[in-house]
Order: C-alpha cells, then structure tokens, then sequence
C-alpha cells in the first residue's frame, strides 16, 4: 500500500520527469555529436614489401612513411574518442592501389589519408612539405609526382586487366582524370589546405602548396582524400630528418592537427546556410524573372565563377542542338583544339555542385569548372579561394 501511494503521489509528474530525461539524453547526444558514430579514418602507408617507393642514400620510402602513419593513427587513437583509425598496413608488405582504396572504402570512411615521400634527384637542396588532390595535373612536374606514385601498379600481376589498360608511364592515359570531378572535391582540398598551413606553422616545413594530380588510389576512394608527399628523401638533409624521431613525429603532429580543425570545421562545411540562401534566392526569382536575370548578371561579372562542363567536342555545336535544348547560361570555350561547352553559372561552387546533380543523368561525364576574370582556372585553387572569401563572410 505505502508503495501504491507513492505512485499515486508522483505519476502526476512523472511525464515531466521523463521528458526532461530525453532533453538531457538529446542533449548529451547532440553535444557529443561526434562521438555518437565512430568518424572512421583510413590512414595509408604508401609503398610498402618487394615495392620500397623512393630510394635515398641510406632509406626507402617505404619505411618513412610506415613510422609517420603509426605516429598519426596513434595520435589520433589517443587523443580522439570516437575516431576509429584503421591502417592499410601496419608493417612491411604490398598491398595493390585498389586493395588499399577498398579497405577504405570497405569500411565506409569518412577520410583517406595516404602517406608518401617524394624524391627528385636532379636537385639534392628541395625541402619540404605538399599535398595533393585527385584532379589533372597541370604541369609537367605534377605529373611526374603522379606517374612515380601510380608506378606501383608494375608490381601487380596482369595490371593491364586490372586497371582497364591504363599505364601509369604514358601521358596520354592520365587524360581520363581531365573529365573527372571528385564530388568530395571541396572536402579534399579543404583538408590539404589545413595540413599544409600546420606543416608550416606547426612543423616550420617549406611549404610546396595544394595540387592535384591523377593519382589512381586516390581515384578509388570513395570519400574525401588526400596524398602527402612528406619530403624529400633525395635530399640528404630532408632524409636525415624524415627519418629521425623528431622529424616523422612533427610530421605526424602537423597531420594531427590538421585533422582536428578538418573535424571540428567539418560540420559547419556542409553548406546548411548556403542551401538556405540559394534556396531564398530561387523562390525571389521565381515570383520575379528580372531579379532572376539581375542575379546572373552579377554572377556573370564576378572575379571568380563556377560553371559545370557538359561536353566536348571538336567543332561548334548549331544553336539549336538538341543535347542543350532547355539548357540555361549556355556558354562555349575553346581549349586545346576542342569546343567545350558548360551551362550555369555563380560564383557558389555548391550552387554548381547541385546543379551538376541534376545533369548527371543527361551528362554522366559532367563536372565543374572555374573561371576568374573571364580566363579558366585549376579548380583546385578556385575551390580553396571561394572557401577562404565564404570564411570571411
């Protein structure tokens, strides 16, 4: 009875007792928001067994990246609950450049981190510290960085097969990544940006800045993705400090922190208020076509513009060509004997992103392109530039 009574007594409040343990259940949840699932990071030690990557004169490549990658993951675990941090390797062997994107992507990643070191024999003073990205490489020199690292594939068994006939030492197959667009590409370069600004402040490395380059187990990976390229092991100096404790474990701190402002950052990029403005911005030019034009035109006349490439191809489409019927803000340009033709236009490469979406089933090879006062641009840098004057704001 005494039991019965208390029950009584208290079940007036006990919808309030129950909604208030929600609100600090929700609320727990919603402060560790990023622990509530794991962040998975893939961290890859490029190179690795029978394949020892760059040779210098008393160390492989193979190895200072296996010491950095350890460091990192190790960092990470301590210091990062919530973060599951696995390796493509955790000692010497080889692994394939598709058996290292589909332990990523098997595990569903969140990031990819490969680990590398550079070499460049032909000048033995270089030091320092790049990232890269997936993307065309635009010079001779980026495209060396890549064809070193894609070599890997020579030591797979029939690699021709493998990797529909690509190979890793002739230019002309590194002209399929000219018509790829990463959809993780803001993320990525984002990402490469911050690591490099640590390797600088954190690490006080040269920094040799943010490329892209077609690198095939970066093409793979099927979440956001970065190569760094440590160092350089063909300079005597810069390989005595790769391979000193000092050395692999500043460079495993300035990828650390990197990552931590990447994670904290990283939900505030998703372009909640971007989506909203555009959204409101949609809905006034619906009710009023000539405030639609007058955003276009200022979009138009903006130093730095995004547009999304349909085709190519090698003479000038009539004007009233099918495949562009309904097409808004068509424009053509001509690069390298083709006529290549984009549609859209704003200075919002998220507003490009969407609307490439949307051609993907008419356009299946569509991607997004940069322009800054009226001359083509790398994407790479325009994404970096439109992310840095967005932080102003």
């Amino acid at each position: 009875m005494h039991r019965h009574r208390i029950m009584k007594r208290i079940r007036p409040y006990l919808s309030y007792i129950i909604s208030i343990s929600f609100a600090l259940l929700a609320s727990f949840f919603c402060a560790e928001g990023m622990e509530a699932k794991d962040f998975v990071v893939v961290i890859d030690a490029g190179h690795g067994g029978h394949d020892p990557g760059a040779v210098g004169n008393f160390s492989q490549e193979k190895e200072i990246n296996l010491k950095v990658a350890l460091k990192l993951g190790k960092l990470i675990g301590d210091q990062c609950p919530g973060v599951k941090v696995i390796y493509t390797r955790e000692k010497d062997v080889f692994l394939s450049l598709n058996r290292r994107a589909a332990i990523a992507n098997n595990a569903k990643a969140d990031l990819f981190i490969s680990i590398h070191t550079n070499a460049l024999p032909d000048n033995q003073r270089v030091r320092g510290t790049s990232t890269w990205t997936l993307g065309l490489a635009k010079s001779d020199e980026n495209l060396e960085v890549a064809k070193r690292e894609n070599a890997v594939i020579l030591y797979e068994d029939d690699y021709r097969t493998r990797y529909a006939g690509f190979d890793p030492n002739s230019s002309e197959s590194y002209i399929i990544f000219e018509f790829m667009q990463d959809k993780y590409m803001s993320q990525s370069v984002h990402l490469a940006s911050l690591i490099q600004q640590k390797m600088k402040t954190v690490c006080r490395r040269n920094d040799h800045g943010v490329h892209q380059a077609g690198f095939l187990v970066l093409k793979a990976s099927a979440m956001p993705s970065v190569l760094i390229e440590l160092g350089y092991i063909s300079t005597p100096s810069e390989e005595r400090y790769l391979n000193s404790e000092n050395g692999s474990s500043a460079l495993a701190n300035g990828i650390f922190q990197a990552f931590q402002a990447y994670r904290k950052e990283q939900g505030l990029r998703q372009d909640v208020s971007s989506q909203t403005a555009v959204s409101t911005q949609e809905e006034k030019a619906a009710g009023n076509p000539d405030a639609a034009a007058e955003g276009r035109e200022a979009t138009a006349g903006s130093r730095l513009v995004f547009k999304v490439q349909v085709m190519a191809v090698t003479a000038p489409l009539p004007p009233d060509d099918k495949r562009l019927k309904g097409m808004r803000d068509v424009d053509c340009y001509q690069e390298g004997g083709w006529y290549k033709y984009t549609c859209g236009v704003s200075a919002d490469y998220n507003e490009m992103v969407r609307l490439r979406r949307k051609l993907a089933s008419k356009f299946k090879g569509a991607f997004i392109v940069a322009f800054k006062n009226g001359k083509k641009m790398d994407i790479n840098e325009a994404i970096e530039e439109f992310l840095k004057s967005r932080d102003k704001q």
